[in-house]
């Protein structure tokens, strides 16, 4: 899956596959994470997000299923 750099302290990128509904990050740490059933919504506001983190904080973490994938 193609990632998109984030301007972020704790994402690296960030990339989404509408066919799936499958959100993956990469984190500044290394670790990558894909979340499940997650809306294009949720993707557009992660991007457009002022605080990458924070968003994912509040609107991904604990919200939708994941894998650590490495």
């Amino acid at each position: 899956m193609r990632r998109d750099r984030l301007d972020s302290s704790a994402i690296a990128s960030a990339g989404y596959d509408a066919a799936t509904a499958v959100l993956e990050l990469e984190f500044t740490s290394g670790e990558v994470y894909r979340y499940f059933a997650v809306p294009p919504s949720i993707h557009r506001g992660l991007l457009a997000a002022d605080s990458a983190g924070r968003f994912f904080r509040e609107s991904v973490r604990d919200v939708y299923p994941s894998e650590h994938v490495r």
